[in-house]
């Protein structure tokens, strides 16, 4: 289930593939940051009984994060569309699914579906609030306007992920992105709370058939 694919300075990063050579075929994005941990057995869970279904999946590394080699504070949402855009042509992707905050670097040339999508200032807005709060529980007074203004100029560490000037001015105002929507799929749409919102990472069967049969099932499958 681990393959690599290649990024344009020669480098490889890793994916989870359940490839077996069909016609549907769906690059996956995973949530951003601390929601990738809280949702990857999820994630890959969904993966799972798309298989079932017949269709291809694959999960890439996104540069800087999981087993990649890159320094992720270097990282940007504009490189990470460019790279999910070499993923997707190196597997031979025929569709998108983004989970949470991957709709802000789905490529622009495939259809999409988003599973309860996220802005990039939600995203921020989320990573702040739990450092305001860590710090306060240390017994440090924090403004989350005041970190958002360092973080702009110099990078800041949120929820234990080292982020980038960049990708911090970029988070502000990042709308979903890709191709052709096929479905926005909403939390109430496979039931239950949001695993995003659990305090530690976690997994319900329920949910990963519910959305997997969504997109199964959907337009252009």
């Amino acid at each position: 289930m681990i393959a690599a694919w290649p990024q344009s300075d020669g480098s490889d990063e890793y994916a989870i593939a359940i490839d077996r050579g069909r016609e549907r075929r769906i690059l996956v994005l995973p949530a951003l940051f601390d929601e990738a941990n809280k949702l990857r057995h999820f994630t890959v869970e969904t993966m799972r009984r798309l298989d079932a279904a017949g269709i291809d999946t694959f999960l890439p590394d996104l540069p800087g994060c999981n087993e990649s080699r890159a320094a992720l504070d270097d990282q940007t949402l504009a490189g990470w569309r460019e790279a999910a855009a070499a993923a997707a042509a190196h597997f031979g992707a025929t569709h998108v699914l983004t989970v949470r905050g991957g709709a802000l670097c789905a490529p622009d040339d495939l259809a999409v579906w988003r599973y309860a999508p996220a802005t990039g200032s939600a995203v921020l807005r989320g990573m702040l609030r739990a450092r305001v709060i860590s710090s306060k529980e240390a017994g440090v007074e924090e403004a989350r306007e005041a970190l958002l203004e360092i973080g702009r100029q110099s990078g800041l560490d949120l929820a234990g992920y080292r982020l980038g000037a960049a990708m911090i001015r970029e988070l502000e105002s990042a709308e979903p992105s890709g191709g052709a929507a096929l479905a926005n799929i909403a939390q109430a749409d496979i039931g239950g709370p949001g695993l995003w919102l659990r305090a530690e990472p976690d997994h319900d069967p329920a949910q990963a058939e519910a959305l997997a049969a969504i997109v199964a099932d959907g337009p252009g499958t």
